[in-house]
């Protein structure tokens, strides 16, 4: 399943310049930029334009070979800004030319983290729902008051621009783009190859603010989350959690907010919804059946829960992104 609004090429073209973000840049090559014979011959093509006409070097000091200048861009079908050298850091005057003119061709143009101040630099976004990593919100507030900012998003998809929060959710704005414009299947084979979660909604929050669990509580709660999983059509009483961790009813909760930043009630819910999406991608079972097996009792509470979390309903989520026809 194929998206038919198609960008004019399927050329992929990222941006590099001097400074540059090494991590978004490799997101975009992972994503975009390796061979992938498995796609068939309608994947992607790739290029890395240059914006400075000097040597490139990154953060991290390494020399890069660019495949061309600015030119690349009046052949892309997608141009990507992988962050950029400052917040504070004028834009070049030829490369907002050069966005605007490919963004009046029809191309795409998608910004990783501080790359939404390149584009912003453009005009091109007035008026329009942008999203960058939560330490750079204030600053691009102040700079473009015209911007409507979501500070608390992964990702924002206007169509024809769309814009990612801090650096690692670039790839879910990534993935996200090969899941409209090639289908939740190639988005899937692309993210089981980068082992990362093949789909987090846009709507998602940025961060959360407690810490990563220590490898000896995510080991010791392991069994539990492979419980809870395994019965997810049913309520599981705190109790008899508690009883399987060892622990008493204060202290799992203690231990399972530290461990996941959320409670057993939330986790578990969270859970649900994710294996719901999968049955509605992956299977042809009913809404209803879906509903019992993810343990919401009806179809009714399902499109409940889908509504106030994704915006959606599972029959529209379904059509969206179903990888088997439907009868």
């Amino acid at each position: 399943m194929t998206n038919s609004n198609s960008p004019p090429s399927s050329l992929v073209v990222a941006l590099a310049y001097d400074g540059l973000c090494m991590f978004e840049f490799g997101l975009a090559v992972e994503v975009f930029g390796l061979p992938r014979p498995e796609m068939g011959p309608d994947w992607y093509r790739f290029a890395i334009a240059s914006v400075d006409q000097k040597e490139i070097r990154s953060t991290a000091g390494l020399r890069l070979e660019v495949d061309g200048g600015l030119e690349l861009l009046q052949q892309a079908g997608t141009i990507i800004v992988p962050g950029w050298r400052g917040a504070d850091e004028p834009v070049p005057e030829e490369l907002t030319d050069a966005l605007r003119a490919a963004h009046a061709r029809g191309a795409r143009l998608l910004s990783i983290c501080s790359g939404v101040f390149v584009l912003a630099a453009t005009g091109l976004l007035r008026d329009a729902r942008v999203t960058t990593h939560w330490r750079y919100t204030d600053k691009l507030a102040a700079r473009y008051p015209e911007l409507t900012i979501e500070p608390d998003v992964l990702y924002v998809d206007n169509g024809q621009i769309l814009t990612s929060a801090g650096s690692a959710a670039g790839i879910d704005l990534c993935l996200h783009l090969v899941r409209r414009d090639k289908g939740p299947e190639a988005a899937n084979s692309v993210a089981r190859r980068l082992v990362v979660p093949a789909h987090r909604d846009g709507g998602q929050a940025q961060f959360m603010a407690t810490p990563v669990p220590s490898a000896h509580e995510g080991s010791r709660l392991s069994p539990l989350f492979d419980h809870m999983r395994q019965h997810l059509d049913r309520a599981v009483p705190l109790r008899e959690l508690a009883q399987l961790a060892g622990m008493s009813e204060r202290t799992l909760l203690r231990r399972f907010e530290g461990a996941t930043g959320t409670t057993p009630a939330r986790w578990l819910q969270a859970e649900r919804l994710t294996q719901a999406r999968r049955l509605l991608e992956e299977s042809t079972r009913s809404v209803d059946r879906i509903a019992e097996i993810c343990g919401y009792g009806s179809a009714t509470n399902l499109r409940h829960h889908f509504r106030r979390e994704l915006g959606t309903t599972p029959t529209a989520y379904r059509g969206n992104f179903a990888i088997l026809p439907q009868d």
